[in-house]
């Protein structure tokens, strides 16, 4: 869900040819719809999660697990594929990746049972691990600097968006035709998007756009493993950025994940019905991060601490519109605040991010940003379904979407602890900066 990624590509792009300027304006509508294919390959499983409750007679522990899976693998190889793809070739390491993830959710509609679907959902994970990270250096490396701002912004947005498409489009197929043709029709729109992107994109047709791209990209490729880890971890306030950011996110993740149960356990809604009305609270999540970094951006222009303090106000007002919503009785005033909750729950996205960027060195923003993904995963996105539907069983879905709003509070103490260090630790930076450069 939720992509926020290096801009690895030249500064020295200023200015793009005019001969070639459309055909930048195809490849970036070709990877943001592969990114809308991504999290439609990832969140279908959310809109179908009743009917495969019923078929297999799953507990929600492996419910959860089959979400969880994704977001583990995405974690655990977002870094190391990353670095291969920048050695073996962008536009390549794309196309094989959407083509695994593609095939994967193919896997999912042939499912047999729930170790096949668990195996073909580690797949899908692993297709979509590096996506985020290659596909936005791509799109940044042959666009003028001065629309860097808008098409991130736009690139991050589409993680939300395809969420809202997968599980309101598979939740509509499911309810006509059954979960299998919901994967399979999540599956068959990659693969179109693939052979698309295959035939239009290549390394030779964008080098003239990105021409001093691959000396900066083998600058970070040269730095030693030490000096590597030395700068991504540097000071305590980008170690609490890093940690931030992850736990905060473990409430979209559990929320988009158990939502669409939800609404049908207790709303009594029909999959069809409970997935689209699931998808508008992706949709929220989606708008919220974008307006909410817009905001950290504005209120932090001039006062450097202000961005960590709206991380801070935007996980507490999470804590406090979802622990009350979720404490209240099933009706339209719970789904407000529910909502409203929603808005802010990803809101820190946006100051984590450029938290991460001014604590670490330009050279190294592409691992830096690959770093903030790892956590983003592993302390939120991965955990999350799965140890809703552990609680789940053990003491009732709302029981257990209860006790989600904590982790923002624990998130805003990490901010908290960043933000006081954060002066200091850029001081030291700039120092440190101004005598390398003597």
């Amino acid at each position: 869900m939720l992509m926020q990624h290096a801009e690895s590509a030249t500064d020295d792009a200023s200015s793009t040819q005019a001969d070639v300027r459309g055909y930048a304006w195809v490849v970036f509508a070709l990877t943001i719809g592969l990114l809308l294919s991504d999290y439609m390959s990832r969140q279908v499983l959310n809109a179908v999660f009743p009917l495969l409750k019923a078929t297999w007679n799953l507990s929600d522990t492996r419910l959860g697990s089959l979400s969880s899976v994704v977001a583990l693998m995405v974690g655990l190889l977002t870094f190391p594929l990353s670095v291969l793809a920048d050695r073996w070739g962008r536009v390549k390491s794309i196309v094989l990746m959407a083509a695994m993830w593609s095939l994967a959710t193919l896997g999912c509609a042939i499912s047999t049972n729930y170790g096949e679907m668990l195996l073909a959902r580690a797949f899908v994970g692993i297709g979509e691990a590096a996506y985020g990270s290659v596909g936005i250096a791509v799109v940044l490396s042959i666009f003028p600097a001065r629309l860097r701002a808008t098409l991130t912004g736009t690139f991050m947005a589409g993680g939300a968006f395809g969420s809202v498409l997968g599980m309101a489009l598979g939740g509509s197929i499911a309810a006509r035709m059954g979960w299998r043709p919901a994967f399979g029709a999540m599956a068959a729109m990659g693969i179109v998007l693939v052979i698309a992107y295959r035939i239009v994109v290549t390394e030779k047709r964008l080098a003239p756009l990105q021409p001093f791209s691959t000396r900066k990209q083998t600058l970070g490729v040269r730095m030693s493993f030490l000096a590597l880890m030395k700068g991504l971890f540097s000071t305590k306030s980008v170690v609490c950025a890093y940690i931030g950011s992850g736990i905060h996110l473990l409430v979209p993740a559990a929320v988009w994940a158990w939502m669409p149960s939800f609404l049908s356990r207790y709303y009594g809604m029909s999959t069809a019905k409970a997935a689209m009305s699931a998808a508008l609270f992706v949709l929220i999540t989606g708008v919220g991060m974008v307006m909410c970094g817009m905001l950290a951006d504005r209120l932090g222009k001039h006062v450097r601490e202000r961005k960590w303090s709206t991380a801070i106000a935007f996980c507490l007002a999470c804590f406090v519109l979802l622990a009350v919503g979720f404490r209240m009785p099933a009706g339209p005033l719970q789904l407000l605040l529910i909502g409203a909750g929603m808005f802010f729950s990803a809101g820190a996205s946006g100051p984590s991010g450029a938290m991460v960027a001014n604590l670490t060195p330009p050279s190294i923003h592409s691992s830096a940003f690959a770093t903030l993904t790892l956590a983003n995963n592993l302390l939120g996105l991965a955990p999350a379904a799965f140890l809703t539907g552990v609680l789940a069983d053990r003491i009732g879905l709302v029981g257990a979407l209860q006790l989600v709003p904590f982790a923002p509070l624990l998130a805003a103490f990490a901010f908290f602890i960043g933000r006081r260090n954060y002066t200091g630790d850029l001081n030291r930076l700039d120092a440190l900066r101004q005598q390398s450069a003597r």
